[in-house]
């Protein structure tokens, strides 16, 4: 039995519903020799008759015709909830958004103003993943990046990339210890892993002149998350580099300053979309907000 073309089902609603070709042809704003031409593409693949001429010269469904039309307009309205179900959904803000980040913004800017989007835009779902990781775009594991840090150029070149911000450094340490006592904890850095990452190679270069300047023996402690350095200084361990624009306002921290410390490095926040995604309504909401809530925290590039 040959394949029925579903298309061809407008063919047969429309004959059956005007009771000759002319009529269905007319409906359809096509000539009666395709009409016909469908209805025997149908029939062929049915192997059954489906209508019948009577008098007058009316086609009226034969008994295989009836059961056809009877599935023909159930698809007819199938399609129909279909398209009430979907269209305009890619138009309207409406669905789930995956966005990956670094755990540093997803905790410190993201959360912060999540409220925001989801107020503006209740139907939207976020699915927000903090993860040190580049997850990729082009195999779909996220919709939306937003990464420290020029990207390689081993993301390919069917990735949109865009520099959307800035975040600058200064050095703290912790509020309940008085400037000059906060000034002389030991500096906390950076494991081996982030070597060459702008802050550690900060952090390492100025621990060690300063270490070697106070005869001090090697820093105490190193980490490999900016999350973790921020608790490692709020409990009064050391001192370290830390985002101005997450310290500010915080009372658990104490902004230190010597004028022999080399100026503290900015860190790029780069945003990175797939382009089939931009163009949808949902995947922009979620950056316009994005940008927003960068500007509104002094992080604009």
């Amino acid at each position: 039995m040959q394949a029925i073309n579903w298309n061809d089902l407008r063919y047969i609603l429309a004959i059956a519903r005007g009771n000759s070709l002319a009529a269905a042809a007319r409906q359809l704003g096509v000539d009666e020799t395709t009409v016909s031409r469908r209805l025997s593409a149908v029939e062929r693949a049915l192997e059954a008759r489906l209508f019948v001429r009577v008098a007058g010269g009316k086609l009226l469904p034969s008994e295989a015709g009836e059961l056809a039309m009877g599935y023909a307009e159930q698809v007819e309205q199938d399609v129909g909830r279909l398209h009430g179900a979907v269209a305009g959904k890619d138009a309207a803000a409406i669905g789930k958004v995956r966005l990956t980040s670094v755990p540093q913004l997803v905790n410190g800017v993201l959360i912060p103003a999540m409220g925001v989007l989801l107020d503006r835009h209740p139907g939207l779902q976020v699915e927000l993943v903090a993860d040190q990781r580049y997850l990729s775009l082009t195999k779909r594991e996220t919709d939306i990046a937003l990464r420290l840090g020029r990207p390689n150029s081993d993301i390919g070149a069917a990735v949109l990339t865009r520099k959307i911000g800035l975040l600058a450094y200064a050095v703290y340490g912790p509020a309940n210890a008085a400037p000059r006592e906060a000034a002389a904890l030991p500096w906390i850095t950076y494991d081996e892993s982030m070597a060459q990452v702008p802050l550690a190679k900060w952090l390492a270069n100025v621990a060690a002149r300063d270490n070697a300047r106070d005869n001090c023996g090697p820093t105490p402690l190193t980490l490999n998350d900016p999350v973790s350095i921020a608790a490692a200084v709020r409990a009064g361990i050391g001192k370290s580099l830390l985002p101005i624009a997450l310290m500010k306002g915080d009372p658990a921290f104490r902004r230190l300053k010597d004028k022999d410390w080399p100026a503290a490095p900015e860190r790029e926040i780069w945003l990175l979309i797939h382009p089939d995604q931009r163009p949808l309504a949902r995947i922009g909401a979620v950056i316009d907000w994005i940008e927003t809530t960068l500007a509104k925290r002094g992080m604009a590039a």
